[in-house]
């Protein structure tokens, strides 16, 4: 057995090497706008919501959604009155969707920068209409039914009254019904009865609302999920989150590169420390795993407290050299182990995930070791990781 540490390599004499940082989350931006104008052409005529809550589902929402405009996303949307001001802030001027309030929400800034807002009930559209008056502005109003995610949205039986609470407010010039939608709970499974009781249940809630009087500009009902495999749902407009970091919706149907999408996050650093360990060494809190024999391993900079899911412990591999390494024993808040070989040195990069061309593991491969989705994984990443924007990966 060699040394039990295994020392970076020697920088070049008499020259300073740049050095990539200890952990970092690049995102490239022209992944993003490729795949915006791939579901463009996807889902035409239908508009395009690029969906940036959550900051851009991990890779920045005001940088994400430069992109999206910049590849000709007609909307935005975001959950939530924060999101939706940041946008206005940074510069944003187009048509942006906020989804989710609670009783008591100041509605007066979103209405004042021409933000949609939505309205589940007739409570909420008060507290709306409360805003436009106290400001002397129109708001731009969508109304959302609950068509069977039991989630957000009005219940159907409700339906008809916040229809006419809508009428009534729009007659006096409070405010101007912009969409109708909803939301599919079912989507990524293209055959579950659901997604068609569901389209079902949305029609006849635009024939009401059309019924008394209302015209809104959009009606929409699908996701990522539906705008890519269920084009009878794609009514005015879809809603595309996931699917526009490069990411498939639904991959136990299809995966991102059979619908044209690149991954867009990929998340690097450099190992702090490899050394070796003797035959029977415990690795990691509670000693979970035990090496058989000596065996290298290599220490990852990296942990729960950025985003590193524990749930991943002894499942999800990561790519140094050029090979997938596995994870070994127990994910810590800072840092976790992985199996290397005796040509890997201190410092040598690790790429937990990225677009997988390259032979590391996807954001979808570690969903599947942690039993969860790309969608979590890709928006809890960060914590002290540094996040850097490229355009292309010849700037990385």
């Amino acid at each position: 057995m060699t040394s039990p540490e295994r020392p970076a390599r020697p920088e070049p004499a008499g020259r300073r090497v740049q050095r990539a940082p200890r952990a970092e989350v690049v995102v490239d931006l022209a992944a993003i706008r490729d795949n915006v104008a791939t579901l463009r052409r996807i889902v035409g005529p239908a508009q395009l919501m690029t969906v940036v809550k959550a900051d851009g589902y991990g890779h920045g929402m005001v940088e994400v959604a430069r992109a999206a405009r910049d590849a000709g996303a007609q909307w935005l949307g975001v959950a939530v009155a924060e999101e939706a001001l940041a946008l206005r802030a940074a510069g944003d001027t187009g048509p942006l969707l906020c989804w989710l309030a609670v009783p008591g929400e100041d509605y007066a800034p979103l209405v004042e920068a021409g933000v949609d807002v939505t309205a589940y009930t007739v409570e909420e559209l008060d507290e709306v209409v409360a805003a436009a008056r106290g400001l002397g502005t129109p708001a731009r109003v969508q109304l959302k039914i609950d068509t069977g995610l039991s989630r957000g949205g009005s219940p159907r039986e409700l339906w008809p009254a916040l229809v006419q609470a809508a009428v009534r407010a729009e007659a006096g010039g409070a405010l101007r019904v912009t969409g109708v939608w909803s939301h599919l709970a079912c989507a990524d499974e293209p055959e579950h009865p659901a997604n068609a009781e569901q389209e079902q249940a949305f029609r006849e809630a635009c024939e009401v609302a059309t019924a008394a009087g209302l015209a809104p500009e959009v009606r929409h009902l699908a996701n990522s999920a539906a705008a890519l495999l269920r084009p009878s749902a794609r009514f005015d407009l879809v809603r595309c989150g996931i699917a526009s970091y490069g990411l498939s919706p639904a991959p136990d149907v299809v995966g991102p590169a059979e619908l044209g999408l690149v991954p867009a996050m990929t998340v690097q650093g450099r190992l702090a420390l490899v050394k070796q360990i003797p035959a029977g060494a415990g690795v990691s809190y509670g000693h979970t795993y035990r090496a058989a024999t000596p065996e290298t391993v290599g220490v990852v900079p990296l942990g729960y407290g950025d985003g590193v899911p524990r749930h991943a412990s002894g499942r999800a591999e990561v790519l140094v050299g050029g090979r997938r390494r596995p994870v070994r024993g127990r994910i810590c808040m800072d840092q976790f182990v992985v199996g290397v070989d005796d040509d890997v040195r201190t410092g040598d990069p690790v790429v937990l995930f990225g677009r997988g061309d390259d032979g590391a593991p996807t954001a979808q491969d570690w969903a599947e070791a942690c039993g969860t989705i790309s969608y979590e994984i890709v928006t809890r990443v960060g914590g002290r990781a540094r996040r850097r924007h490229v355009d292309g990966r010849s700037a990385e």
